[in-house]
């Protein structure tokens, strides 16, 4: 009895010692010269549920501004499972986004993608989606159509909006997004397959971006039956127009033109994760910022008067015309409607906008960020106050006079930097501008209730609901 108390004495005892062991190097993990100061939380979990909680839309997290006041710009952690830099410094974020190509995302993210995704490969794969992409959404494929097709959606979803009175933000601009980029990929889908992706992204989990952990009901489980879902749907949409000898829009032309004789192959497969991966993209993106600027107009009455005397004048132009149809040039006119967007997208960056895999050591003063972390990237120069005059204060009239075409300098950075600039930043503030003048034509107003968080992404607890009153009427003279 004795012999058998000592055996479990002594397995207890070295499990206990194990453990003890992993969790010290866990917190204290190795590497060729000095970590940058920080803490490691938690084994596995990290620091996470610390980081993912949720705070004001337009302001820099709690997380990141306590880090900063306690280890300085650039500090250690550990985030979804994985061995993190976290960096408000801009100099040092701009040489990790020329110098390091390879995404930096957990796993979860990853499995949303897929393994194989040309989006998260190699630099040479992603700079081969970045050109099919530049075609599409680039300014000349923005210029010759598609200005047209969200011109003509926009209108639409918004009368529908009036006569109902009301409508949600968030929603309507991912049908219109998701409507947009079917037509223009796929070509004309059967009623019911457009209709079943559209409402594929109602189901879509809104917290996806956790942990990787694949247990039925979690967010993960969710996101995966999701994907598999609308992955099989645009499978099954490019088979039948393949069999039936249907023509493909261009844009699927040039794809498959490529299968056929050019130097860079593309597999159906391969095709489709890329549409997926395209479309996920933009819907994650452009309507939560959308609605998030439509509730800073609302806010803001003087904005808001501004951008409807603004677009009056655009409608008064083209009805002396005679034109109906919104043109390049009269999104080019929206001078005002540029400078709130330029201005709500620096105020909601609230989150890195470079993540990228360090693939090789990078030493920062004392400090070395060992290859294989993850970077993350906070534009905290937004909120610099040596750079912009009371930065949490919502004020387009910031950028009167500055270059409003621009998407990237050292000081604003809300579509990234280096080799994973966002392509489709110009789609983007595209579809904003457009949108936002359709609002305009009408006498609107957003519910009290709509809060904005964020917690990672942006969170809408309430909803983005715009109302329209029972009277309002308007101008059709400009179409």
């Amino acid at each position: 009895m004795v012999e058998v108390y000592e055996f479990w004495t002594m397995i207890i005892s070295l499990v206990v010692v194990k453990l003890c062991h992993w969790v010290y190097k866990w917190r204290n993990p190795t590497s060729n010269g000095k970590l940058p100061p920080g803490s490691m939380g938690f084994p596995i979990i990290g620091e996470t549920l610390e980081f993912m909680k949720p705070h004001d839309a337009f302001q820099l997290p709690t997380f990141l501004t306590t880090k900063i006041l306690r280890y300085g710009p650039v500090f250690r952690t550990s985030l979804f499972g994985a061995k993190v830099i976290i960096s408000a410094d801009m100099g040092l974020n701009m040489e990790v986004a020329k110098t390091n190509h390879a995404p930096g995302a957990p796993k979860s993210l990853a499995r949303l993608f897929g393994e194989n995704n040309l989006f998260v490969q190699s630099r040479e794969s992603h700079k081969h989606v970045r050109n099919l992409t530049t075609q599409l959404l680039g300014s000349q494929g923005l210029r010759l159509s598609m200005i047209r097709d969200i011109d003509s959606l926009a209108r639409t979803h918004m009368e529908v909006g009036a006569k109902d009175g009301g409508l949600d933000v968030k929603e309507t601009v991912s049908k219109i997004l998701i409507e947009c980029l079917a037509k223009k990929v796929m070509g004309d889908m059967e009623a019911d397959a457009t209709k079943e992706l559209t409402h594929c992204w109602r189901y879509f989990p809104r917290g996806w971006f956790r942990f990787s952990w694949n247990i039925p009901g979690n967010g993960v489980y969710r996101m995966l039956k999701a994907r598999k879902q609308m992955m099989n749907l645009l499978k099954e949409t490019v088979l039948k127009k393949r069999e039936s000898g249907e023509q493909f829009e261009e844009f699927f032309k040039i794809i498959f033109g490529e299968i056929e004789g050019g130097s860079k192959t593309m597999s159906i497969e391969e095709a489709i994760e890329y549409i997926f991966t395209l479309f996920v993209l933009a819907n994650e993106t452009t309507p939560a910022v959308l609605a998030a600027t439509v509730k800073l107009i609302n806010d803001n009455p003087k904005v808001k008067q501004e951008l409807r005397t603004e677009h009056e004048r655009i409608v008064r132009d083209k009805t002396e015309k005679g034109e109906a149809d919104l043109t390049w040039e009269d999104y080019k006119s929206m001078t005002f409607t540029q400078m709130v967007i330029n201005e709500s997208l620096r105020i909601s960056s609230t989150v890195p906008t470079m993540l990228r895999t360090v693939e090789h050591e990078i030493h920062v003063g004392d400090y070395t960020i060992p290859a294989g972390w993850i970077f993350m990237g906070f534009p905290s120069v937004h909120f610099n106050p040596e750079m912009y005059e009371d930065p949490l204060a919502f004020n387009p009239w910031r950028w009167e006079g500055k270059d409003l075409r621009g998407i990237l300098s050292r000081t604003y950075m809300p579509f990234g930097v280096g080799s994973r600039l966002c392509v489709g930043a110009e789609f983007a503030k595209l579809q904003m501008a457009i949108f936002i003048h359709h609002l305009c034509r009408y006498r609107w107003s957003m519910k009290t209730e709509a809060t904005i968080l964020r917690r990672f992404i942006l969170m809408f607890p309430h909803g983005s609901n715009v109302q329209f009153p029972e009277d309002t009427e308007v101008d059709n003279s400009a179409g």
